[in-house]
């Protein structure tokens, strides 16, 4: 008697797509050479999901850094995206370049403590100034990783580091208090050991109008982990204060967030997306304060409190493209007689200076 034929092997599941049909593997990058463990790789599998779920498509999207180990950890996202490599401290100069040629492309900016709040600091608070419509993400861990472990703008006052004779004399710089100084419309700060927080904080990023900081702590697990340190992850785990919890609700999807008045706070982003934010205190913070926001990081600080979530938010500010009026068409797009004054005006006008 002949055999029986065998069942068909069941078929194999497709990966789950996005809106733009994509599978979150077209999101990855390569292969980390970072140290293992290390927080900046915890905010790139962050990236990789926040934008898998927002549904936005890599080759819409430009990825910029500056020098240190954080800037290198856009090789390990959005494979599919240009990116740029900078110089220290200079990526918002690269980013508003790119950003003034074609504003119709989202924009990730990836630095780290020192390539911002020292040699960049003043590209930082300048870009912000303007409103460069871009995410900027502080990957913050207190230290020169790259250059094996001395002292960054955002090192504890006091902080001992293994190559450093002695302890560190100065006061740290608070970033996301910089960056509401200079009046930017999103500021937030995070943990990477957090990667809920931190894949909904870059959600609703994306949908800021203008420059959008996250300051987002992220353990140097081989120059600052020691358990004293607040960029250690002992400390973020055993310290986390989070002011508010963050839902992002697209303006594609339907809301069935259900909160009482009193105990959640819902912000309406320009492209019609919802920030929906849970105060664990009711009443503890109002992120579109920012007498109040400026208020809570001075007691962060002075009593070296550890608080995440989204700290200021307003959406009133115009953006760089929209106070220069680029319009519709971007001026990468555009032909040369359009960006170009014809010969006979350039003659016209050294003609003027002699």
């Amino acid at each position: 008697m002949p055999p029986l034929p065998s069942a068909p092997a069941p078929a194999a599941a497709k990966p789950a797509t996005n809106l733009v049909g994509l599978t979150k593997a077209d999101y990855k990058g390569l292969e980390s050479t970072l140290c293992n463990g290390c927080g900046h790789d915890a905010i790139a599998a962050s990236i990789i999901d926040a934008c898998y779920e927002y549904g936005i498509a890599p080759e819409r999207l430009i990825k910029l850094s500056g020098i240190g180990c954080s800037s290198k950890s856009p090789a390990y996202f959005l494979s599919r995206s240009h990116g740029f490599n900078s110089l220290h401290g200079r990526m918002p100069s690269v980013a508003t370049g790119a950003l003034m040629a074609n504003h119709t492309l989202s924009a990730i900016g990836v630095s780290g403590d020192g390539d911002t709040g020292s040699i960049g600091f003043s590209q930082f608070k300048h870009m912000i100034r303007r409103n460069v419509n871009m995410v900027y993400i502080v990957e913050n861990n207190g230290v020169y990783g790259l250059t094996k472990g001395q002292f960054s703008p955002t090192s504890d006052r006091g902080q001992e580091l293994r190559h450093q004779p002695r302890p560190n004399e100065f006061m740290p710089i608070d970033l996301c208090m910089e960056a509401i100084i200079s009046d930017c419309g999103f500021v937030a700060r995070s943990f990477a050991g957090d990667p809920k927080q931190v894949r909904m904080l870059i959600k609703a990023a994306f949908a800021h109008r203008g420059t959008a900081v996250l300051d987002i702590i992220s353990p140097c697990v081989t120059f600052n982990n020691k358990d004293d340190s607040t960029k250690s992850y002992a400390w973020g785990r055993g310290h986390d204060e989070v002011v508010n919890d963050p839902l992002f609700v697209a303006s594609r999807d339907q809301i069935t967030v259900d909160y009482a008045e009193g105990e959640s706070r819902a912000v309406t982003m320009h492209d019609g997306s919802r920030i929906v934010l849970q105060k664990l205190d009711s009443g503890k913070h109002d992120p579109t304060d920012r007498a109040a926001a400026m208020r809570l990081l001075e007691d962060a600080r002075a009593n070296q409190r550890f608080i995440t979530g989204l700290i200021y938010v307003d959406q009133s500010r115009p953006n760089l493209a929209e106070v220069e009026n680029l319009g519709y068409t971007p001026l990468a797009h555009m032909p040369e007689s359009k960006t170009r004054p014809p010969r006979e005006t350039l003659d016209k006008l050294m003609a003027s200076m002699k």
